[in-house]
C-alpha cells in the first residue's frame, strides 16, 4: 500500500445477527493509509434499541448522526447484508462527505429474497446456540479461525430478540429501490462466489441495474457471506482501490 495518508474515511455497516468488528481485520490492512470506522448497529453488539425504532431510515438516522459526530471529513460508505441496505438508504439522502458507496453481500433495495420457511426458521433460531453454529457454518464456504467462529456465534446469540424480528418481519422486506435513483456517488458491490445466502446473481438482478452507471460487480472465488472475516485481505484490496479512484474524483 502506498504510504501517503489519505483523508478519506471508511464507514462500516455490518451485518444482521453481528457487530462492528467483523471488520477488525480489514481495518488493521488499510492502516495507516485509511481510517476505518465501525459501529455497532442498534439492537446488534454493545448498541441498545434505536429510539425510532429498527426500520431502514432509522438505522439511516443513527448512522448519520453518528458519522457527523466521528467523521467530518469525507467518507465511504461500506455496507455488509442488512448493512447495505442501510447504506443505501443514507446514500440517497445525499448527504456531504459521501464519496461513495461499497456494498458487501447486500441485502437488495426491494424486498430481500426468502422463503416463509426460512423466514420462520430464522425467526425461531433466536437466541439458540445450536442455530447459531449452524448458521455459521451454512454462511461461509472458507473456514474461520476457531476464536474467530466464536464471535461470530457470540455476536448472533448477543442480538436482541426487538432487532432480530424486526429486520426478518419488516426491514428485510422494506421497498426503498424507488430511491436508487437520487444516488449520485459512484458505487461497488462485491460477492463472493459461494455465498449461500445472497449469491452474485441477486445483486446482478436487483441491485446492480439500480446503481449508477459505471457500478462494477467484484467476485471473490471460494467466499461465503462473511466477506470481512473469510476474505479481509481481498476486500481490503477492493476498498484500497475504491478509495484510490474517489482521490481522482
Amino acid at each position: 500500500m502506498l504510504t501517503m495518508p489519505d483523508s478519506l474515511t471508511f464507514i462500516c455497516l455490518h451485518y444482521w445477527a453481528g457487530a462492528g468488528h467483523e471488520f477488525d481485520q480489514v481495518a488493521e490492512l488499510l492502516a495507516p493509509d485509511y481510517q476505518l470506522l465501525a459501529p455497532d448497529l442498534g439492537g446488534f453488539g454493545s448498541a441498545p434499541a434505536l429510539p425510532g425504532g429498527f426500520t431502514v431510515a432509522a438505522y439511516a438516522d443513527a448512522v448519520a448522526a453518528y458519522i457527523e459526530a466521528e467523521c467530518p471529513g469525507r467518507y465511504v460508505l461500506v455496507g455488509h447484508s442488512m448493512g447495505g441496505k442501510i447504506a443505501l438508504e443514507l446514500a440517497a439522502r445525499r448527504p456531504a462527505g459521501l464519496a461513495g458507496v461499497v456494498l458487501l453481500s447486500p441485502s437488495p433495495p426491494g424486498p430481500e429474497p426468502m422463503t416463509d420457511e426460512d423466514r420462520q426458521a430464522s425467526l425461531q433460531a433466536w437466541g439458540k446456540s445450536a442455530e447459531a453454529e449452524k448458521t455459521v457454518r451454512h454462511i461461509t464456504a472458507r473456514p474461520l479461525p476457531a476464536a474467530m467462529h466464536r464471535q461470530v456465534v457470540a455476536d448472533n446469540l448477543a442480538s436482541s430478540h426487538a432487532a432480530w424480528e424486526a429486520w426478518l418481519l419488516h426491514g428485510s422486506r422494506e421497498d426503498i429501490s424507488p430511491r436508487m435513483v437520487l444516488i449520485e456517488v459512484p458505487c461497488a458491490l462485491i460477492a463472493g462466489d459461494q455465498d449461500a445466502v445472497l449469491s452474485p446473481s441477486v445483486h446482478g438482478l436487483e441491485t446492480l441495474p439500480l446503481l449508477p452507471v459505471g457500478t462494477t460487480l467484484e467476485i471473490i472465488a471460494g467466499a461465503g457471506h462473511l466477506l470481512p472475516y473469510e476474505s479481509p485481505e481481498e476486500v481490503a484490496a477492493l476498498l484500497y482501490r475504491f478509495a484510490q479512484q474517489r482521490k481522482q474524483d
